[in-house]
């Protein structure tokens, strides 16, 4: 059997480089806000009108503003292991955009590991496989050092 074939679990929402993975997002050409997901139709910034927007990748590293263990399974994308095993979860502060991500840590992170204006980095890790797939999603990891 051969290798399976990477693909990302959602499509267009992140970069499959897997050395330097980036969250693709987008910024409003007329106030320079950013935005993810993407944003198409018009600026989510109360003081712009803008409907102009450049996709963008996101910072790869963020610091952690909150996080919590997540004990009920999402819905799909999310394919869970059976029986469901609960996961860490963190909002992370990307100081460039001024924005906040919510994303899952890498499996093995728990909240005991975690604490507020702790580093992070982006990182793909497999959700589930198929016969000829891995389905990929991106996860927080922290910044060792």
């Amino acid at each position: 059997m051969g290798t399976k074939t990477p693909v990302p679990a959602i499509d267009g929402w992140f970069t499959m480089d897997a050395e330097r993975p980036a969250l693709l997002g987008t910024r409003c050409t007329g106030c320079g806000s950013y935005f993810f997901p993407r944003e198409t139709f018009f600026c989510r910034n109360p003081d712009c009108t803008g409907r102009t927007f450049e996709e963008v990748e996101l910072s790869r590293r963020g610091i952690v503003w909150s996080y919590t263990n997540n004990c009920y399974q999402p819905p799909a994308p999310y394919v869970s292991p059976d029986p469901f095993v609960p996961y860490t979860i963190a909002a992370v502060e990307l100081p460039a955009e001024q924005m906040v991500v919510l994303g899952q840590m890498v499996p093995g992170v728990d909240v005991d590991d975690l604490a507020v204006g702790q580093e992070v980095e982006l990182v793909l890790s497999t959700l589930f496989e198929d016969d000829e797939h891995e389905y990929l999603v991106w996860n927080w990891k922290p910044v060792e050092g």
